[in-house]
């Protein structure tokens, strides 16, 4: 099995526009403005960045990807890693403590929790882009280039693909990760995906 390795980010830049975006808002005005800069500063030294990485090699024969950890039938999957030979598969999250905030204020402030929502999603989007910029970074010096990373439940790779990835990444272990019978991921704003090397 191939080495799994360990890394923790500082927090990337925060994109308002995403936040923005993800809230579901074309026009802002003052108090979506002063909501965002609220929940923002809530979360503020309350997020982890953290992520969890292995390289594996890769064979693909039709609609079949071998990953070496695991296999997957999938039409969408193997379109999106062609012309690779290796991935490195990863898994990501900004911890537990934004969960027990949207929670907290889903119960007094339902706006603030949704704000908080959208601030998750941006946040761990913006973790997988930081990190994939560093593949790009690593995999460039050596002639490769990555392709755009992949998740388990995108198009018709099915979401229980996502028990292989835990199983090989050992999730739990090195960023307490984990994953239940539901397929649903705690903390929530976490990410698994695949990314071809070519």
């Amino acid at each position: 099995m191939s080495t799994v390795f360990f890394k923790e980010f500082s927090a990337p830049p925060i994109n308002r526009r995403e936040i923005l975006r993800y809230l579901g808002v074309r026009e802002t005005n003052a108090e979506i403005e002063a909501l965002v800069d609220r929940a923002l500063s809530l979360c503020e030294n309350k997020l982890t960045y953290k992520v969890c990485f292995a390289e594996y090699s890769l064979k693909i024969d039709g609609d079949l990807c071998d990953l070496t950890f695991a296999k997957a039938s999938s039409h969408d999957l193997a379109k999106c890693l062609a012309k690779c030979n290796k991935t490195v598969v990863f898994s990501a999250t900004v911890g537990i403590e934004l969960d027990r905030l949207i929670l907290r204020y889903g119960r007094s402030e339902p706006s603030v929790s949704l704000c908080l929502q959208a601030i998750g999603a941006e946040r761990i989007e913006a973790l997988c882009d930081a990190f994939c910029a560093d593949l790009s970074k690593a995999y460039s010096a050596e002639g490769f280039s990555l392709r755009p990373r992949f998740s388990a439940g995108y198009g018709d790779l099915p979401l229980v693909f996502q028990k292989e990835i835990f199983s090989a990444l050992d999730c739990s272990k090195w960023i307490g990760l984990t994953l239940n019978d539901s397929l649903i991921m705690s903390p929530t704003k976490s990410v698994t995906a695949i990314v071809g090397i070519y």
